[in-house]
């Protein structure tokens, strides 16, 4: 049965049995137990649990509309997929609500994975000569999104892990163990609620670790191909820097020769210029050697930005190598032993 209340929060807090600070509503992820009544907040989404019922505080304006109408209820009327519905009603409010809250977040997952594979495809690409502004904004917006999404499964995770390091707790959480005597008999014969219980937390602290494994693999991922791209780009930018420094040499190169043809420039007389060969030969002398020079720095820039290869070693070599080396120091011992024998022989 799903209905809907309207009261003031001393009015519900005096009707649950608990106080005020325990209906406080805060944006924070607990699960606690006061006086038979377990606390569940999962951010937005806050809960009390009963033996009876299960009550969501403030729902409206949080579309949850359509999981509590749709969903939740028949989970609860054992329509769904829950493990616990053989269980007291608290199993199956504990579960529903951590089940809503793990495909909260797998659903974000699902969401921000295909966006981030689609843009970082489109940004690592050795072609590109430039990076697409638009699409490393998008990879910021996604990369923020990720790390929120990281820090919600890690708050979820420790929460869980808190209650199942306390047994007492995990013994608070089984209400009906404690108020309906038939199901204290059940456990004691045989059916331990807190190992159920512990059980079914532990499950969905596994399925947290899943999650948060593929969030920290697409950050990995993210993390691999911003170095990538930075290396293309730095690789653009080298090839042009060493575009730029040869039309520099080509450039020094025409102006050294260039001098020849500044100083036939000047308004003196020599005997060279009734010469009508001397034109042909001093520019030929210009061009050759700013093309001599200009090759001669190009090979020296080749020398000094090129790494060197490394010098070849045969195979018969490198087998024979540690082999020669242990009988060198076989020899050395056997000269320095015979030396000294024949040294003490000597002095004595």
């Amino acid at each position: 049965n799903i209905f809907m209340i309207e009261k003031k929060k001393t009015e519900l807090y005096q009707e649950l049995g608990l106080q005020a600070r325990d209906l406080r509503f805060q944006h924070v992820m607990s699960i606690a137990t006061r006086n038979n009544r377990i606390i569940m907040r999962m951010e937005f989404l806050k809960a009390v649990i009963t033996p009876e019922f299960l009550l969501i505080l403030d729902y409206r304006n949080l579309s949850l509309e359509h999981w509590l109408l749709n969903e939740l209820a028949s989970q609860l009327a054992g329509e769904g997929q829950l493990v616990t519905y053989s269980l007291p009603f608290e199993f199956r409010a504990i579960e529903a609500i951590l089940q809503y809250w793990i495909s909260k977040l797998q659903g974000r997952l699902n969401t921000l994975q295909p966006q981030i594979l689609e843009t970082l495809e489109a940004l690592v690409d050795p072609k590109l000569l430039s990076v697409d502004r638009s699409k490393l904004h998008i990879l910021l917006q996604n990369g923020k999104s990720l790390s929120e999404l990281e820090t919600d499964v890690k708050v979820f995770k420790e929460t869980i892990l808190e209650i199942l390091d306390e047994e007492e707790v995990i013994e608070e959480l089984c209400l009906s163990k404690w108020t309906d005597p038939q199901v204290f008999e059940e456990s004691t014969s045989g059916i331990d609620h807190a190992e159920e219980m512990e059980l079914l937390l532990e499950n969905y602290y596994r399925q947290a670790e899943d999650l948060l494994n593929e969030a920290r693999e697409l950050r990995v991922l993210i993390d691999d191909s911003e170095s990538i791209i930075f290396i293309n780009l730095d690789s653009h930018r080298n090839v042009m820097m060493r575009l730029n420094l040869q039309l520099t040499m080509g450039t020094f190169s025409v102006s050294l020769f260039g001098l020849i043809g500044v100083a036939f420039g000047m308004n003196l007389e020599s005997s060279l210029e009734e010469d009508p060969r001397i034109f042909w030969l001093v520019t030929g002398i210009m061009f050759l050697g700013s093309g001599l020079i200009w090759r001669r720095l190009l090979s020296f820039l080749g020398r000094h930005l090129d790494p060197p290869l490394p010098p070849h070693v045969p195979a018969a070599l490198k087998k024979s190598q540690p082999a020669a080396g242990r009988v060198d120091i076989k020899t050395s011992l056997k000269g320095e032993t015979f030396g000294l024998s024949r040294n003490t022989l000597t002095d004595q």
